[in-house]
Formats: structure tokens, C-alpha cells, sequence
């Protein structure tokens, strides 16, 4: 049924593994560079080109054909712009999971299945799907589920989970039943040793070796303003623009007893609400407001009432055990209520939702609920001199 597969080849070990794990498994696989971003750093070094000509020596190695696809102008429209939007609005997004749900997993799957004829696309992802690493498993008519990969540090089903059912349905992830240790091992085992010892990238893409600082007032108009402590009202700093600062963040206001933290961005006096102390009550909750959600596989209990599951907006931490409930009658907002308190839960984030090891979706975080108060004392409100 899958013949020709057209993998997605970054330059890096692990799209080179799946390839050469395809071609050993005599599939017709082709390969594809999916150019998003067309800036030169300060330097005059545009760090993709590297990428590329490594793409072009795994596939001369393989003796797999390879073409470059251009989604500049799609990754600005649909990807960036959207952050920029987001930043400008004191806003944190997060552009990995839309780059995924409109470049990877729509445009390039389209366009491996409509020009080059591909009865499925893979890619390097630590993630796995009930119909098996090669789709072994496949149903024309039965659900598709998107599942942990077996690696926890290295799972990125956190990033993949707003994709659509139909482009999961015909994905092969080879290497989701892998460690990345696995990987490198497997790499060196089979001649791909220069891959295996290429230094991972890591951070957002666009951003490069620059500070994100740097990079974000290039785009984004400075608006300097005043970091307001939420417990007294007083001003006790100054920042130079909402898009500078997060959620959670530790400020840079010097003469306090304690150091002070992003608590709420006000988006129409331009300030920055702080809090003292980085355990303060007020950045702690255990309730979420999302909306929006984007189902993979969408729980049936939710049209019931209550859905038990897991949730995190962080891909690094631990999952959190919670309750879900729809509070609208299209079901484009929901009601999360956590287990535990998390810190810092951050609007503009995505929160995904999981059970077991499944990946059901995610939703973006409008707000969080009211903060947990541990008690009335009020020693930890800053005195600055």
C-alpha cells in the first residue's frame, strides 16, 4: 500500500536515520528540504545553508533523490507573523507547534502527496502512532492515535500536537520507539557517523546564536514603561517593552530585598505587574482557562461531561494530572482544573492534553484561574531602597 516515501531530511542524525531505515526497508524514499527562514545573521553566515548541504550529502550517500521546497513567504505568513502579532500583544507564543501545524504536517505533507507523489511523508520526530514506525499497522477506517515516543526527554509529541488526523494517518515516525542515544549508536553502526557528531540545534529556528532580546527589537517597537509591584501599586522599575518579558520571568529591578517576578502584562497602560519572591502566591494556580483546541483524536467524554487526563505547557516538565470540561456549546472553550498548582502558567501557551501515553490535542491558554493563596502573610512584598 506504501510504496514511495518522502521524508522530511533537516541536515541533522535523526532524519538521516529514518531515511536510511526506510531504504533498508525498500521503500521508494525521496527526500526533502523544507527551506522556512532566508536571513543572514550579523555575521553574513546564514545558518540553514549548512543544514542544506548536509541534506544534499545524506541523500548522495543514500543515492536518494532530494528537492528543496521554499516556504519562506507561507512560514512568514502563517508562523512568524502570527508571533510577531502575539509578542506585540504581550502575548508568549509558541511558533514550534505552529510551524508543525502549518508548514510540516499541511503544506509539505500536500505537497509530498499532490507533487511528489507520495503515498506517505516521515519524519524524524520521537513520536509513534498506533499504526506502527512504517504505517505496518495501517486502517483505512480506524482511528489514529498519536502516542509518546519512548524517549521522555526527547518526546516531541508536545510540538505535534495540533496537526490533523489525515496528514498523522499516513506519517511513518521510525526512530519513536528509539532513545536518542539509540539513534547515535545506530547512526555510527551504519555510516552516518558525520551525523551522528553534528551538534544539535536547539532554541527557535529564526532566532539563530542572537539573544532573543536582540532579535525581537529588531521587529517589534520599543515601548518603554513601568514595572508596577501588584501587592503595594507602587512603581518600582522601569522596562522597555511588554514583549521583552514573560510570565514567571525574574525582572531586572535592582535595590530590593527579594528579587521580583513577571506577574500580568497590561497591554493598554503598557506595565509590567510584579510580584516579590519566586514562590508568591499570586504566580501560582491550579486552574486554566484554553480555548480553541485542535483535536487529534477528540475524547468522547468531553460531550459527557468530564474528561480525567493529563496536561502540561511546558514539553520539559512533568505531566499533571487534571479534570476537562467544556463550558461552551461549540466546544471552543474548555475548563481545566489541575491536580496539583503549577507556576507561572503562561497565556498564549498551548496546553496538550494526554492520557496514558496518548496525545490527544491541545488547546491555547487564554488565562489562568485564580491564584492558590497559601495564607495571609504579606512578608514577602519587596522593599526597595
Amino acid at each position: 500500500m506504501f510504496k514511495r516515501i518522502v521524508v522530511g531530511v533537516s541536515g541533522g542524525v535523526d532524519s538521516a536515520v529514518t531515511a536510511y531505515m526506510l531504504k533498508q526497508r525498500g521503500f521508494d524514499v525521496r527526500g526533502a528540504f523544507m527551506k522556512n527562514w532566508d536571513l543572514i545573521d550579523e555575521s553574513g553566515y546564514c545558518s540553514g545553508e549548512q543544514d542544506w548541504l548536509d541534506a544534499q550529502k545524506l541523500c548522495r550517500q543514500l543515492q536518494i533523490p532530494l528537492e528543496q521546497i521554499n516556504f519562506v513567504k507561507d512560514y512568514w505568513l502563517e508562523v512568524f507573523g502570527s508571533f510577531l502579532k502575539d509578542y506585540d500583544a504581550g502575548i508568549t507564543p509558541n511558533p514550534d507547534i505552529l510551524c508543525n501545524r502549518h508548514i510540516k504536517f499541511n503544506l509539505f505533507y500536500k505537497h509530498a502527496r499532490e507533487k511528489m507523489g507520495a503515498d506517505a511523508i516521515a519524519t524524524g520526530h520521537y513520536a509513534r502512532t498506533n499504526f506502527g514506525p512504517f504505517l505496518e499497522m495501517f486502517k483505512e477506517q480506524g482511528p489514529i492515535r498519536l502516542l509518546a515516543g519512548v524517549d521522555d526527554i526527547k518526546d516531541q509529541t508536545f510540538f505535534l500536537s495540533q496537526i490533523s488526523a489525515e496528514a498523522l494517518r499516513c506519517t511513518m515516525f521510525p526512530i519513536g520507539g528509539m532513545t536518542k542515544a539509540e539513534v547515535k549508536r545506530y547512526a555510527a553502526d551504519v555510516g552516518l557517523e558525520s551525523f551522528a557528531r553534528k551538534k544539535e540545534s536547539m532554541g527557535i529556528c529564526f532566532v539563530g546564536k542572537r539573544s532573543f532580546q536582540d532579535f525581537i527589537a529588531e521587529y517589534i517597537e520599543t515601548k518603554p514603561g513601568d514595572f508596577v509591584d501588584f501587592d503595594t501599586g507602587k512603581v518600582v522599575g522601569a522596562h522597555k517593552g511588554l514583549h521583552h518579558w514573560t510570565v514567571g520571568q525574574k525582572a531586572k529591578i535592582g535595590g530590593c530585598l527579594q528579587p521580583y517576578y513577571v506577574f500580568q502584562k497590561h497591554v493598554e497602560k503598557n506595565v509590567i505587574f510584579v510580584v516579590s519572591g519566586t514562590d508568591h502566591p499570586l504566580l501560582v494556580t491550579d486552574m486554566v482557562y484554553v480555548e480553541s483546541p485542535i483535536w487529534i483524536n477528540k475524547p468522547k467524554e468531553l460531550s459527557s461531561g468530564v474528561f480525567r487526563c493529563q496536561f502540561r505547557f511546558q514539553h520539559t516538565k512533568p505531566l499533571v494530572h487534571c479534570s476537562l470540561i467544556e463550558t461552551s456549546q461549540d466546544g471552543n472553550r474548555l475548563f481545566v482544573r489541575l491536580d496539583e498548582a503549577l507556576r507561572a502558567i503562561t497565556p498564549g501557551q498551548y496546553a496538550v492534553f494526554y492520557k496514558d501515553e496518548e496525545c490527544f490535542g491541545s488547546a491555547r491558554i487564554a488565562k489562568p484561574g485564580p491564584s492558590v493563596v497559601y495564607g495571609s502573610d504579606r512578608s514577602t512584598v519587596a522593599i526597595c531602597g
